[in-house]
Parts: C-alpha cells; sequence; structure tokens
C-alpha cells in the first residue's frame, strides 16, 4: 500500500473516532457551560468576543511576518508529512516550556499563558499550511486555518458542522465572508477553561501548564494533518 493510501486511511479513521458520540460526561459539562453562558451579559459576551478576535487578528499578522515559506514543491507528499510531524515534535517541546514558566508564576503569569500559547498554536498552524504548499498570503487559507484551530478545540456537538466546513472547503470558502468569531470564542473557552483554572493553582500549575500544552499541540497537530489530508485526497 502506497504511504497516500495509508494516510488516507488514517484520515478516515480519525473522522470515525472525530464524530464519535458525545460521552454523557461531555453532553452534561457542555450543558451546564452553554447554561452559565446564558447568565452572562451580552455586553460581557461582545466585549470577550471583541477581544479575542484583535488578539487572534493580531496574532495571523504577526505569525504570516514571521513564517518564512520553503519550498516544498518537488517534496513528494509523504515528505511534506515528515516536515509537519517535525513541526509538531519542536512546537510540542516549545508550549510544554512555556507552559510550565507561566504555570509555575501564580496568577498574573497563569493569565499571561492565554495570548502566548495562542501565538504559539498559530505559528505552528501557518508551518503546518506552508509544508502541504498553502499560501498562507492568502485570506482563505488563513481563514481555513482558524477552522482547523476550532475543529481541535471545540465541543463534540460542534465538531460535525466545522469538519463538513473543512471537508466542502473548496466550495465553503466562496460562500464564507468571515468567522463566526462569537461561537469561537465561546466552544475555545470553554474547552479549555479546567486546564487553564488548574494551572494557576499554586504547586501544580507548572507540571499541569506543562503538560496540558504539550498534550494540547500534540491534538492540534493531529487535527491539522487529518484536514489537510481530508482536503488534499
Amino acid at each position: 500500500m502506497s504511504y497516500e493510501l495509508r494516510a488516507a486511511e488514517e484520515a478516515r479513521m480519525w473522522k470515525q473516532k472525530l464524530l464519535r458520540k458525545a460521552s454523557f460526561w461531555e453532553r452534561s459539562s457542555k450543558k451546564a457551560q452553554n447554561k452559565m453562558n446564558g447568565m452572562i451579559p451580552e455586553k460581557v459576551h461582545h466585549t470577550v468576543t471583541e477581544s479575542i478576535k484583535k488578539m487572534i487578528e493580531a496574532t495571523l499578522l504577526g505569525s504570516n511576518i514571521t513564517t518564512f515559506p520553503k519550498n516544498v514543491e518537488d517534496l513528494t507528499f509523504e515528505q511534506r508529512e515528515n516536515l509537519v510531524r517535525k513541526s509538531i515534535g519542536m512546537y510540542k517541546k516549545t508550549a510544554a516550556i512555556e507552559g510550565a514558566s507561566t504555570g509555575a508564576g501564580g496568577l498574573l503569569l497563569g493569565l499571561a499563558d492565554f495570548p502566548l500559547f495562542l501565538s504559539i498554536k498559530m505559528k505552528f498552524l501557518f508551518e503546518v499550511a506552508n509544508h502541504y504548499g498553502y499560501s498562507t498570503k492568502e485570506y482563505e487559507e488563513r481563514l481555513f486555518l482558524l477552522y482547523v484551530f476550532q475543529l481541535a478545540f471545540s465541543s463534540e456537538t460542534h465538531k460535525e458542522e466545522t469538519l463538513t466546513i473543512i471537508e466542502n472547503w473548496e466550495t465553503k470558502k466562496l460562500e464564507i465572508k468571515d468567522l463566526d468569531w462569537r461561537i469561537f470564542q465561546q466552544e475555545y473557552r470553554d474547552y479549555i477553561d479546567l486546564v487553564k483554572l488548574m494551572q494557576i493553582i499554586p504547586g501544580i500549575g507548572a507540571v499541569v501548564g506543562g503538560v496540558a500544552n504539550y498534550h494540547l499541540v500534540q491534538q492540534l497537530g493531529e487535527c491539522a494533518m487529518n484536514s489537510y489530508r481530508l482536503r488534499v485526497f
């Protein structure tokens, strides 16, 4: 079996796993989070949404400036994915160090982890796009990365809708003009709230921050690889 066929099969199996039925705990947790979100004043939602939007837009701009495209035109698909795996390994270590450092610093540095870790993940996604041969100078490609990000860090109930957009990107990109930032920030915040709350607890924050960031980048890496595989194949 060729490498491409194996990669396509791995993507199919990953998709099945991704779309599994949410557990009772996951459903209950999401209901509780939705209830809490409903209690938050609309003005606060708007402020948080705009803050996250501006933070990510700034991160995208920075990543676009600091990512230097490599020529992958003559590389095979397997060679391109080997580059992706190297990036996953490098960014997992970087994220772990950042999480441990901010986690060890208590509340203030724990809060600083949010924008720092966000920039690491976005920079990583820019590299992945480049390895697969897509130019992040194009608005549609940057938007695609945000949907990959959302797929990796959203509730089970929202994954199916996001995956459909990713699988049909060549059509969907003509219809979608911008991201639904309200959904984006709520899904991401709800997904990582518990982990980041534990990260600011004295004594265990460094361990939790390092381990959590390491695994979250691993998760994002798997999601990015398989999203591009579904798109390519």
